[in-house]
């Protein structure tokens, strides 16, 4: 059998956020190709998390070479390139043999050039990519024999315009294994709904967002209510809660189909942000149509019409909302748009094989592929030259 140890940053929590649905499929997908799989991290956010066996590990303590030897895995599945940075020089010394894998979830560096021309208010330059997060996440995609990208445009931008290597790359999207068509028609759900985890600050803009436009909505609405739903509610978030304009912030969603079986209209006219939206796929899943950005629905639909609409200005995002809470053929419509967007775009069987089998070509052709990446090789020389170092003065450090 053959062993996969994953390397998370955090635990799964697919209730709470889009990166733990995409991690748990991750593991499904390896499980069901007959891998053992053993999950390692420093974190401790047990409350929610997926009910996954579970291994402690400590950052900066050679505790962690030990027991990736005696683990012997066959992969390494690194959980975001923060953690290939903390942990793949010391799965490189300790298990030369292991393919690694980096998933990166989505181009963090991408987000963070579209959240500072945000702030600035102006539209994303190229030159906003060059940031620090860029050096570090490519450098982190060069080191590993293999990175998953959920977004076909964060593909395209990094073969494109940075000029990667395709063959270091994997186009994995979120993955429908089988969804049932919802039972709840148009006539039998009422008001709208927003949902996203707060640790996220795309989501905490967007509310701030719904708050400016909802006054707009409710004047064309007045029996309608926005329901806010959220991981990590803080009390900035909190403080929004107005019981008289029908603004009602929920806290965290103990069932997202539940929620979204009740509710007649998604709103997320995300700013920022990047990968795929794990909300939007949702909402197609559970049959419920959405209003979103631009952003939003980035890389998510391919050429199909989409299920609702995409509005970037206010004025056009509030009129679509509106006509799709009030307009049944529209609504139902766009419901099945997003049925055949999932059957399209996120098909598991489109993936989960062809993934399976480049992760075997690698390998049994490992050597081959690393002589190949010749500027990962580089990367690596000089990552165990000041990454090790570092961690170990650190180590020796803790020790006093």
């Amino acid at each position: 059998m053959k062993h996969l140890v994953i390397i998370g940053l955090v635990i799964p929590e697919p209730a709470s956020t889009a990166a733990g649905h995409r991690m748990m499929q991750l593991i499904h997908v390896f499980s069901e190709a007959d891998y053992k799989i053993t999950f390692l991290t420093a974190s401790n956010n047990i409350e929610f998390s997926e009910k996954i066996e579970i291994q402690k590990i400590e950052i900066n303590n050679e505790s962690f070479d030990e027991k990736i030897r005696n683990l012997n895995p066959d992969v390494v599945l690194f959980d975001r390139y923060v953690t290939e940075e903390q942990f793949g020089w010391r799965v490189f010394d300790n298990c030369p043999n292991a393919v690694k894998i980096i998933d990166t979830e989505d181009l963090h560096f991408l987000r963070e050039a579209r959240r500072k021309a945000f702030v600035e208010k102006r539209i994303v330059e190229k030159a906003d990519f060059i940031n620090d997060v860029f050096v570090r996440e490519i450098a982190s995609i060069l080191r590993c024999d293999l990175s998953l990208i959920i977004s076909e445009f964060e593909y395209d931008l990094l073969v494109d315009e940075f000029k990667i290597n395709p063959d270091l790359l994997f186009y994995i999207p979120f993955l429908t294994d089988h969804f049932e068509k919802s039972k709840i028609p148009f006539e039998e759900r009422k008001h709208f709904v927003s949902i996203g985890n707060f640790l996220h600050e795309p989501n905490w803009q967007t509310v701030l967002n719904l708050k400016q436009i909802w006054k707009s909505i409710k004047k064309k609405l007045p029996e309608a209510e926005l329901h806010i739903y959220g991981a990590y509610t803080s009390q900035k978030v909190l403080e929004l809660h107005n019981e008289k304009d029908g603004f009602l912030v929920k806290g965290r969603a103990d069932s997202v189909k539940e929620i979204f079986n009740q509710a007649k209209v998604l709103l997320a006219p995300i700013p920022f942000g990047a990968g795929l939206k794990g909300k939007l796929w949702e909402s197609m899943k559970f049959g419920l149509p959405n209003v979103t950005s631009t952003i939003g629905a980035e890389a998510m639909h391919k050429d199909l019409p989409w299920n609702g609409f995409i509005e970037d200005s206010d004025e056009a995002f509030v009129e679509k909302a509106v006509d799709l809470y009030q307009n049944e053929n529209l609504w139902n419509k766009a419901q099945e748009n997003g049925y055949r967007i999932l059957d399209s775009v996120y098909k598991k069987d489109l993936f989960a094989d062809f993934f399976i089998n480049k992760v075997s070509e690698l390998m049994e052709n490992l050597d081959n592929y690393r002589t190949e990446n010749y500027l990962g090789k580089i990367l690596q020389h000089h990552q165990l030259n000041s990454t090790k170092y570092m961690s170990r003065w650190i180590e020796e450090k803790n020790k006093k």
